[in-house]
């Protein structure tokens, strides 16, 4: 039936509001059900539902678009406003707002032209922050212990750092595995970088010196991952140096102007992260033949100064000659001398001896006798006065020695020795229980791998006079044979085979049936 129908009698048919808006929908989408759309991405919104919304326009229409949660999750390239897309959807209609739009399957740029103009967008952007400065890049470490490697374990790019690092310099290697393109790549590139960063000095996973970002060349879709701007802002905020080896030398990201250092390959990476060991060792030996080609001609140096020193001194028997001819004038003039002292002490004497009289003598011994009464008479209260004050500062002395000081020592070191002691006792204690622990526990292993735990569980061992027979044709050809069971042992046939010795290996799994 029609929507309008041209009767005669002006009976026009009557529709409720959802009738006719269903009508418009079936039609829409009948006649539009896969459309693909060319134009500029206007108004984008993002609720926290997760979906989609944006407007594609045109110099002269708009279409409103919706990208549910499950394909906006999917995109390799999430539209940005100004952005050129072709977009792939169906179209139909919102009765809500009696308006039509496009339910989004697939967006992607028009072109590399597009991709590089957002790029662009992004770059100037993220410039005009600062993160492409030099001042804040920080200088690599000149050999790392622990480099972190960001890239794809199953490629080719891990096995050329490997190798190339192996070569050059053998170092500890993290490697954090990411998917390189697709949606993935930026989120886990991202988580991965500021993963590294919160490991701990000391932690049990150690931290890294030195990051690496790598991934080998490709197309501009396939190494997008590296352009997102969740990627460039992690690596910026790295504080541990990051080096990027993305793509070929050619290949330009947005992490290689805000990495530390770009690496035009993921080898050169490997090569700037640390220097060759062979050439340290063969600087190391020329330094070492340098410094003592140094000190051999420092000292050959010093020798010869010290022997042009030498030729200027003047020789010993010129050093002496002079004191030994004084020496042979003193002693010519010495006899003289001697006589004329002799006589001049002789001369002095007999005038001494000239003025001495009895009379003198006795009154100068009297005088000394009468010194000698009045100072003995001053010594006695002396000697007392300084044997009073020796005594009272004995008598002080000893009042402040008592035991106290001494007993309290003695209490404190006995303290002391009680919590050394029991301190001591719970550690040997402690490493008592341990040691126990760690025999009890190599007793179970050694208890689970033991072959009588196979035996428990039905399998028996087969025995020869040889030792144990493990084929059928080393039994065909033993004598007698020994069944070996879980409970004991059954002979078979004729002599009985030699016992094992104590300390024999336990079969071949071969010999356990």
């Amino acid at each position: 039936m029609d929507l309008i129908d041209d009767g005669t009698n002006g009976n026009t048919p009557e529709f409720s509001v959802s009738e006719l808006s269903g009508a418009v929908t079936r039609v829409i989408e009948g006649e539009f059900g896969f459309v693909r759309v060319r134009g500029e991405v206007g108004r984008v919104s993002r609720p926290r539902s997760g979906h989609v919304y944006l407007d594609l326009k045109d110099d002269r229409s708009v279409i409103s678009g919706v990208m549910w949660k499950g394909v906006a999750s999917r995109l390799q390239t999430q539209p940005e406003e100004g952005m050129e897309v072709v977009a792939t959807g169906r179209l139909t209609t919102f009765p809500g707002q009696s308006k039509y739009q496009i339910v989004l399957e697939d967006i992607r740029p028009a072109g590399a032209g597009a991709l590089m103009a957002m790029l662009e967008k992004r770059k100037a952007a993220l410039a005009a922050e600062g993160l492409f400065d030099a001042g804040r890049k920080k200088p690599l470490p000149y050999l790392p212990d622990i480099i972190g490697v960001v890239t794809s374990p199953s490629g080719a790019v891990i096995r050329d750092i490997l190798h190339r690092l192996r070569d050059r310099f053998p170092r500890k290697v993290l490697i954090w595995p990411v998917a390189v393109q697709g949606a993935a790549c930026a989120p886990e590139v991202a988580r991965a970088i500021e993963g590294f960063n919160r490991f701990q000095r000391g932690g049990p996973l150690p931290r890294p010196d030195l990051l690496i970002v790598a991934r080998g060349g490709g197309s501009v879709e396939d190494l997008w991952g590296f352009n997102e701007e969740v990627v460039a802002r992690a690596a910026a905020a790295s504080d541990i140096p990051l080096i990027s080896a993305v793509g070929h030398e050619t290949d330009t990201t947005l992490i290689d102007f805000v990495s530390d250092r770009r690496a035009p390959t993921p080898t050169a990476a490997a090569e700037l992260a640390v220097p060759v060991r062979m050439e340290l060792a063969a600087q190391i030996r020329d330094f070492g033949a340098r410094m003592t080609r140094a000190m051999g001609l420092r000292i050959e140096h010093r020798g010869q100064r010290l022997r042009d020193l030498a030729r200027a001194l003047p020789r010993p028997e010129e050093l002496v000659e002079g004191p030994r001819q004084r020496l042979d004038v003193m002693g010519d003039r010495l006899p003289a001398a001697l006589t004329r002292a002799v006589d001049r002490q002789r001369l002095r004497l007999t005038e001494t001896v000239g003025s001495l009289r009895p009379a003198i003598l006795r009154r100068a011994v009297s005088v000394e006798r009468g010194r000698l009464d009045e100072r003995a008479a001053r010594l006695g209260p002396a000697l007392e006065r300084a044997i009073k004050v020796r005594r009272d500062t004995l008598d002080a002395r000893a009042a402040r020695l008592t035991p106290r000081a001494i007993l309290r020592e003695i209490g404190t070191g006995r303290e002391r020795l009680d919590r050394l002691s029991q301190r001591m006792d719970a550690a040997q204690e402690a490493r008592l229980q341990d040691t126990r622990q760690r025999l009890e526990a190599l007793a179970r292993l050694a208890e689970t791998l033991s072959y009588r735990a196979t035996l428990d569980r039905g399998y028996a061992v087969v025995w020869s006079e040889s030792g144990v027979v493990t084929s059928r044709a080393a039994a065909e050809e033993a004598s007698g044979l020994e069944v070996e069971f879980a409970d004991g042992r059954l002979k078979l046939g004729g002599g009985a085979p030699q016992r094992r010795k104590a300390k024999q290996e336990p079969p071949e799994q071969g010999s356990l049936f």
